[in-house]
């Protein structure tokens, strides 16, 4: 006979949630999709103007080949080398690549139905006419011919494929024609023709047929046909006494991310050099082919390249669409965005200088809406005020035309102290920030090129000045690069402050990137690898602790990515305690929301619009006295842990109420460009309430800047 119970058994307790467990994750390559998926609905957006809708194909192409040079290619790598690990959501590199691949194909046809079904209409019906030569009338032909002969044919070098002459390089992202050939004897023959970028992808007919047919009747609007096809249709000049049977277009992406043994690297400047070149020679991760390239060509392409089927993307021309910037910049502007004129600080405006106004209060940057243009002056003030006595800077991405370089080296003219972390491992930007470099070290600037095994990613600019009372740093840091022009089409934050704290904490954080020193902690910084990680650990665990307590808890995070799975774990630990947490992430993420039990307190925004979304801003309500950030970090591996990068907090309440009342209310409540992430990974378009006007938050950014 079983005992009675003297007490009521407790309730069995549910075990804890594993927040390892890979279906609380997204993929990384599969999220990054659906952020380029977000690209091409701009495209389809009937409420764009039409060439910005065409920018945005072009953008969606250029994302993509970007992706294959890197990411495909990674994984790629960790195939071949036999990697059995998997990211947090379990997925084995050769799942991803067939995911990926899966997933992408429609979304590239998708790409060329919206090209041809949709905008060439369009673009048709205002003017501009984009023809396959076969389509052309008889006298275009013949000037393009003339063009042909005069211009194109003395560049071109067909290159025969024989026993005595091996299938050649094909270069990274070339476009080039398949050919086929058939001497006297009737035996065909391949060979490949090279489409040469010296020329317009897009060939501008009224011109040609300005230049090479004089008496023809002028044309009306502006018309262009596709280089390779008037390359393909007069091949015969190319092969005398040789038939050309039949043509056809083919691209290549190659592997390009560089691997450099900086311990085994006495030059970092040449090895860098020397792998930029080596880019075009990397291994082939892609071939994409006319999907009317008949299979005895595919074939003999696949055998020279050493491609597998899964390399092989047969699509619908035109290949390589990421030349449609070429289009989206004609000048037409009443199918173009609006031009905007940025504004610049009142404070900056009724100072004698720029120290001065800094020395007044900290003045908050928020581009493109407010002007780069006092970040130049800042640097341009320092290379010739008498009372600066140094300079020091990090460039990551500075671009071709860089009016801070410029200023760096009249600094030198000045013989100011100038110290200039360059970055050379870039991506993408190498050669840029090589010229860079030896122009600074030929100046006879201090060029550093950063620590060992680290990309220094941080923004930071110290300008150090001898005043009446003493020794004055003032200090630029930022969320985005030095360059004036991606300032225009980024969304960023910058800072100019003289607060002795941060001064002092950027002072140490370049002894640490020139010298040997050590930084144990920061006054105010919180700078990765060594610090980063933990403060920010810390900081979420502080805001757990309010929520458990029933006091005020709150995150708010705007970033470009969120990947770092121990980082996903904190938030998932927030949402468990009852923190609400907003995420505002333009691309990849990685985390699951709207999970109950987990995640039901997190809220992911991605908000694709005119500008790309660049700034972080990582706000805490730590129970009523908020504390926000700023910085050049996102809250992926690489960032914590493999980056130099720097968090600065933002101490003047003024700025503070600007951030978080104004920038990430706004942003956050965009309903035309922003996109809510949903537990299953899709995003849908957010909407406005029944009653409610739709906003675009960057039109509000746009309009707010004009009447300020």
């Amino acid at each position: 006979m079983p005992k009675s119970k003297s007490k009521q058994e407790a309730p069995a307790q549910a075990p804890p949630i594993d927040l390892s467990d890979p279906a609380l994750y997204f993929n990384r390559e599969l999220s990054w999709l659906e952020f380029n998926r977000r690209v091409l609905e701009e495209a389809q957006d009937p409420s764009q103007p039409l060439l910005e809708r065409v920018k945005f194909l072009a953008i969606f192409s250029n994302n993509l080949d970007e992706n294959y040079m890197i990411r495909i290619a990674g994984l790629k790598d960790q195939v071949a080398a036999g990697v059995r690990k998997t990211p947090s959501d379990g997925l084995l590199p050769e799942e991803q690549i067939a995911l990926f691949r899966e997933r992408i194909l429609p979304l590239q046809r998708e790409q060329r139905r919206i090209f041809h079904e949709d905008l060439k209409p369009k673009l048709a019906e205002h003017g501009i006419f984009l023809y396959d030569y076969a389509d052309l009338p008889q006298a275009q032909r013949t000037a393009l011919r003339e063009y042909f002969e005069n211009d194109i044919f003395p560049v071109l070098t067909p290159l025969a494929v024989d026993p005595g002459r091996p299938f050649p390089h094909i270069s990274n992202l070339s476009l080039n024609l398949a050919v086929i050939v058939r001497d006297e004897r009737g035996l065909k023959r391949f060979a490949r023709v090279k489409v040469p970028r010296l020329f317009p992808r897009l060939v501008p007919i009224n011109a040609v047929v300005e230049q090479y047919c004089q008496d023809a009747e002028e044309l009306e609007g502006e018309h262009f046909v596709w280089l390779e096809q008037v390359i393909a249709a007069n091949l015969p000049f190319l092969f005398p006494s040789l038939d050309v049977v039949e043509s056809y277009a083919f691209r290549v992406t190659r592997d390009t991310d560089i691997e450099i043994q900086e311990d085994e690297a006495s030059d970092l400047l040449q090895t860098i050099e020397e792998g930029v070149r080596q880019t075009r020679f990397g291994q082939v991760v892609r071939l994409a082919v006319e999907e009317t390239m008949p299979g005895h060509i595919l074939a003999l392409l696949v055998e020279h390249m050493r491609l597998e089927d899964e390399d092989i993307y047969k699509l619908p021309g035109p290949l390589g669409m990421s030349d449609l910037f070429g289009l989206a910049s004609l000048n037409r502007p009443e199918l173009r965005d609006p031009p905007f004129m940025p504004k610049r600080p009142v404070i900056l405006s009724s100072t004698p200088d720029i120290f001065s106004a800094i020395r007044q209060q900290d003045i908050l940057l928020h581009h493109p809406y407010d002007s780069f243009q006092p970040v130049v002056e800042f640097f341009e003030a320092a290379a010739t005020d008498p009372q600066v006595l140094a300079i020091k800077t990090t460039l990551y991405r500075v671009g071709n035309n860089a009016p801070v370089v410029q200023a760096l080296l009249r600094a030198r003219e000045y013989d100011k102290q100038v110290a200039a972390l360059v970055e050379l491992k870039a991506r993408f930007d190498e050669e840029n920030n090589i010229v860079w470099a030896r122009a600074l070290e030929k100046a006879g600037a201090h060029v550093v090129y950063g620590l060992l095994g680290l990309k220094t990613h941080s923004k930071v600019t110290l300008v150090v000045r001898r005043e009446t009372d003493g020794i004055q740093r003032y200090v630029h840091l930022g969320t985005g690069n030095y360059n004036a022009t991606t300032a225009r089409i980024y969304t960023d934050l910058g800072m100019l402050t003289c607060r002795t704290k941060i001064g002092v904490d950027a002072t140490e954080l370049f002894n640490r990137l020139t010298g040997y020193g050590q930084q144990k902690a920061y006054r105010r910084l919180l700078v990765a690898p060594e610090h980063l990680r933990g403060q920010m650990t810390e900081l979420i665990d502080r805001e757990i602790a309010h929520a458990r307590a029933g006091r005020e808890a709150r995150l708010i995070f705007k970033m470009n990515a969120l990947v770092d799975a121990p980082m996903i774990q904190k938030l998932y630990e927030a949402s468990m305690a009852g923190t609400e947490i907003d995420l505002l992430v333009r691309g990849i993420c990685c985390l699951r929301p709207g999970l109950e039990g987990i995640s039901e307190n997190i809220r992911v925004t991605s908000v694709v619009g005119r500008f790309l979304e660049h700034s972080r801003i990582y706000y805490f309500r730590n129970g009523g006295d908020a504390e926000v950030y700023l910085g050049s970090a996102d809250l992926m591996p690489r960032n914590l842990d493999r980056r130099v990068e720097a968090i600065f907090p933002v101490a003047d309440e003024d700025i503070k109420r600007r951030l978080t009342d104004e920038i990430l209310a706004v942003s956050m409540a965009d309903t035309v460009k922003a996109r809510r992430l949903l537990p299953d990974g899709t995003y849908e378009r957010a909407a406005p309430a029944p009653s409610a006007e739709p906003l675009n938050s960057q039109q509000w950014f746009l309009n707010r800047s004009d009447s300020r």
